[in-house]
């Protein structure tokens, strides 16, 4: 989902950790460092990786083609190769006959299955091409604030794990009580009065 789509969908963040004076050559470098590579002409099933918010399927994260006054904008890339169960099993049977046909013991071992099971994944992944799916990111760093363009919850693992590995700061999502609690600069004891607060059921 994109930032300029007519309707999108949000998780906001806490960024979790101090900047200094090599933090924006840190960023670009960690964008460099993992952005997206493509696997079209490989067997992976999945690969994950920055690109750029104004070329998606180019990714040039040079001089501050991602930097926009206090805020970074740029893009969280996942592709996967989808394959049928039921394609995987009827190459799977294929090999399995013609193994057994030469075959002089008239079966096959648990490891010589699993080893024509793999070899099937792996040719059959480098016929199909992989589908992309993007979704955007802003980033005030001056704020510790990023906004994920999407509630999807395996595109948000993907981030929180890729963005603690490219920049060594850790995702913390906002809800309501992290807000009130961390953000608000609420005082010892009103962060007290709000930790004993219990929710409230509404019937009709």
């Amino acid at each position: 989902m994109g930032l300029l789509s007519p309707s999108v969908s949000i998780t906001r963040y806490h960024v979790d950790g101090k900047t200094n004076n090599s933090f924006l050559e840190a960023v670009r470098e960690g964008l460099i460092k993992y952005s997206f590579k493509e696997i079209d002409e490989e067997s992976s099933d999945k690969i994950t990786g920055w690109t750029s918010f104004n070329d998606h399927f180019n990714p040039d994260f040079n001089g501050s083609s991602f930097i926009i006054d206090t805020v970074f904008v740029f893009s969280l890339r996942i592709d996967k190769k989808s394959l049928s169960p039921k394609i995987i099993n009827k190459f799977y049977q294929r090999e399995m006959t013609r193994r057994l046909e030469k075959s002089d013991r008239g079966y096959l071992t648990t490891s010589e299955k699993k080893q024509i099971k793999d070899n099937v994944l792996d040719t059959l992944y480098l016929r199909i091409p992989a589908t992309p799916n993007v979704y955007d990111i802003v980033w005030n760093f001056e704020k510790s604030l990023l906004w994920f363009f999407s509630n999807n919850k395996s595109a948000r693992e993907e981030l929180e794990i890729l963005f603690q590995k490219t920049f060594n700061y850790r995702l913390v999502e906002i809800f309501p009580f992290f807000k009130a609690d961390l953000l608000s600069g609420l005082q010892a004891g009103q962060r007290d009065k709000l930790s004993g607060l219990s929710p409230s059921i509404f019937t009709e």
